[in-house]
């Protein structure tokens, strides 16, 4: 006798999906708990190249679960991500390696959070921190340039499709909305952007006096500082972009060896002429020639209240305060950039020489 549950077609499949999504979490702990931390997930072709990054990476430490989920997890969509997985096996249509999808950046911005508060608060309060609907529907910015699906290379890394598939109408009328406004409050330039979390390197750890290391022998960023590049869909680590050389004029300008300006560069870039001061450029020229974008801009924040005291002190060499001058610094209307004041642009009729303190 074949066994039949019981009631209407229509009740059997409800009964049955229930059953399906009841018995998902527990196959997602047997499978999860059958080995060593990772190892089981490594058991995927597909991820196997992930999980060799992230065994070597500053992050081996943490269980994939705690990123990825586990077999507690209480979002469905995850226990019928890995139903849809095995499907797609045993069908033989796994892919080679997996993808980070744009509907996961959000959640793992807030699995970033959960460690790196500091550096989340700092992000947050930042212009990195811009959504989508910010970006992507702000009239002032669409009246003047067309979007296109470059601007996707900076704003919107990980969003899959083109430019017109987000926003719509493309053209400089308006008025502007966006195609899948279920994005609308999503992070446009999300941490992952300038972080690939399954990157080679050592965890950051605490030294005391007998552990400390010599200037020159540490490490000028994280392991994990790389650009996440749309167009192939894997991130390119910041010893691999190139800086520019920069052009005022005829002349080569003077840059600043950190290897993190790189990475800013990507999306700050000059026009193709390599002008400083085109495009989105803001190379320091000037009295500020040689000086790198993190030595004035904090790393997530972008805030810089702090940066003239950073090398200043509070006089200048003709004796004003520093942070008193007329430059974008203390008002960003002046018309003195703070990236490319000159001395010459304040005292057109030659620099004063430097006063000397009185003798007491």
């Amino acid at each position: 006798m074949r066994f039949r549950l019981p009631g209407s077609r229509s009740a059997r499949a409800a009964l049955a999906v229930l059953i399906l999504l009841l018995l998902l979490p527990g196959a997602s702990w047997f499978y999860s708990s059958s080995g060593p931390a990772g190892k089981s997930c490594s058991r995927c072709h597909e991820i196997r190249p992930t999980y060799n990054l992230w065994v070597s990476s500053s992050h081996r430490g943490i269980d994939c679960e705690q990123c990825h989920g586990g077999a507690l997890t209480l979002d469905a969509g995850f226990h019928l991500t890995n139903f849809h997985r095995l499907a797609v096996h045993v069908r033989g249509d796994a892919p080679d390696q997996v993808r980070l999808r744009n509907i996961d950046v959000p959640g793992m911005v807030e699995r970033c959070r959960s460690c790196h508060r500091q550096e989340f608060a700092q992000w947050q309060s930042g212009p990195h921190s811009a959504t989508y609907a910010r970006i992507f529907v702000d009239k002032a910015h669409n009246r003047k340039r067309l979007l296109t699906d470059d601007c996707l290379r900076c704003h919107g890394m990980h969003f899959e499709g083109p430019i017109a598939a987000l926003v719509t109408p493309l053209d400089t009328a308006g008025p502007w909305q966006l195609a899948k406004p279920e994005v609308a409050g999503w992070p446009a330039i999300p941490c992952l952007a300038c972080h690939q979390v399954h990157r080679q390197g050592s965890p950051l750890l605490k030294t005391g006096a007998e552990g400390r290391v010599r200037g020159p022998e540490q490490e000028r960023n994280r392991p994990s500082l790389a650009l996440f590049d749309r167009r192939g869909l894997s991130h390119i680590d910041v010893s691999r972009l190139p800086l520019p050389v920069m052009l005022e004029g005829a002349r080569v300008v003077k840059m600043s060896p950190d290897p993190r300006q790189a990475l800013c560069y990507q999306c700050h870039a000059p026009e193709a002429g390599m002008q400083v001061g085109s495009g989105d450029d803001r190379t320091a020229t000037g009295v500020h020639e040689g000086i790198g974008c993190l030595a004035c801009h904090d790393r997530h924040g972008q805030k810089t209240r702090a940066s003239c005291a950073h090398c200043h002190p509070r006089l200048s060499n003709c004796g004003l305060d520093v942070e008193k001058m007329d430059t974008t610094f203390r008002n960003p209307e002046s018309r003195h950039n703070i990236h490319f004041v000159k001395c010459l642009d304040c005292h057109p009729k030659g620099v004063p020489r430097k006063k000397t303190p009185e003798r007491l």
